[in-house]
């Protein structure tokens, strides 16, 4: 008679104390930061604060049903999401999830939740004056509004 049994190693631990999106889990020895962990219960968290002894757990959820005692996995994933143009006008969740109902979106291309900026060197000039509209901020001070990504950000002119 022969035997095969396949042996899995889960990283896993137990909830010290969970309260405002935060838990505590004691274990999960081998996690990583900023790694995708899973509650017994289904939901998703990611490891950001490694101490000693414990490992702070921002929740992706309500985290209503976890309990202390509760059993939490890591996933071995760093916390990313996909990303593409077809989410443009759709409401997700911060796991990227669909929440307004209308169809599923695949996607090919993912990125880390936490990624560099671009540097300064690497943005392009802007010429254009941000106008407020408001006649004593626009007299006072001219605004200029870099885009970059999506990303905004405004400057001001020291030029008298």
């Amino acid at each position: 008679m022969q035997y095969n049994r396949e042996v899995k190693i889960v990283n896993t631990g137990t909830v010290l104390q969970v309260g405002d999106g935060i838990a505590h889990i004691h274990g999960l020895d081998e996690v990583m930061a900023g790694e995708l962990v899973e509650f017994q219960e289904g939901t998703i968290g990611t490891a950001l604060n490694l101490e000693s002894t414990n490992v702070g757990v921002v929740l992706m959820g309500d985290g209503l049903l976890i309990q202390e005692g509760s059993s939490v996995k890591a996933t071995g994933r760093i916390a990313q999401i996909p990303v593409s143009e077809a989410y443009l006008g759709h409401v997700i969740n911060a796991l990227a999830k669909l929440s307004d109902g209308r169809g599923e979106i695949s996607s090919s291309e993912y990125r880390l939740f936490e990624s560099l900026a671009p540097r300064i060197i690497s943005r392009r000039s802007v010429y254009e004056p941000l106008q407020t509209e408001l006649i004593a901020i626009d007299s006072m001070i001219p605004y200029y509004i870099v885009s970059l990504s999506n990303t905004y950000f405004i400057t001001l002119s020291c030029q008298t």
